[in-house]
């Protein structure tokens, strides 16, 4: 079981990370995009995170739909709305939660997979978020048929988001402001699947309760 505390845990922590790796998400940003979405990401996670010791006694659901609400209107933007619908749809399917089974988080990914693709209109193959995302779920949904315990899954859907982040480079963009550039577009990292690579491994990190990777 993953537990509210652990929730309000792994918030903190892709806080932090977040902006551990601001920089680097800049970085990335700046050859396809308009470089502020590192900054944008770790301004919004340090406003979630200084408004998670009110929400101590919220279930998971109103945790995650905060989360969301309050990305939404600190980032703004494509991208705010992007990451925001992810923990909104999440929320709406943990809502009245205490704590979290495998099914429960299976649930919760594919419901943030769906809103988000919904929202931008994102497929696997666009160079976006859904590169990192959907081979997470779909892998997450196949430990949950083999009945693998919640960390190992989370372990393997991290992997699986890792070598969906690392594949973008090869990709010519076809969402979003990097979609400009078309081919030229290739070549580079997107940032938002960077991004949500790290939010799924700061859940791994606090569920296996292993300290953060930079």
């Amino acid at each position: 079981m993953v537990t509210k505390e652990q929730i309000i845990r792994w918030l903190r922590l892709t806080a932090q990370v977040m902006q551990d790796n601001r920089e680097w998400l800049t970085q990335l940003d700046a050859a396809i995009g308009d470089g502020e979405h590192g900054i944008n990401m770790a301004r919004g996670f340090q406003k979630v995170s200084s408004q998670l010791p009110a929400l101590a006694d919220k279930d998971i659901g109103s945790i995650l739909k905060t989360t969301g609400t309050t990305l939404l209107s600190t980032i703004g933007g494509a991208g705010g709305s992007i990451f925001a619908t992810f923990f909104i749809e999440a929320g709406k399917e943990t809502s009245g939660k205490q704590e979290l089974d495998t099914a429960d988080i299976a649930a919760f990914l594919k419901a943030g997979l769906s809103g988000v693709t919904r929202r931008g209109g994102a497929q696997v193959g666009d160079k976006t978020m859904v590169d990192a995302l959907a081979p997470a779920v779909a892998t997450f949904d196949r430990s949950l048929e083999e009945e693998t315990n919640t960390t190992e899954a989370l372990g393997q859907a991290v992997a699986a988001a890792q070598n969906g982040m690392k594949e973008t480079t090869s990709l010519a963009a076809r969402k979003g402001r990097a979609s400009y550039l078309g081919e030229r577009s290739i070549g580079h990292q997107d940032p938002g699947a960077t991004s949500l690579y790290i939010i799924l491994k700061a859940l791994s990190d606090v569920v296996s309760q292993k300290e953060p990777a930079g």
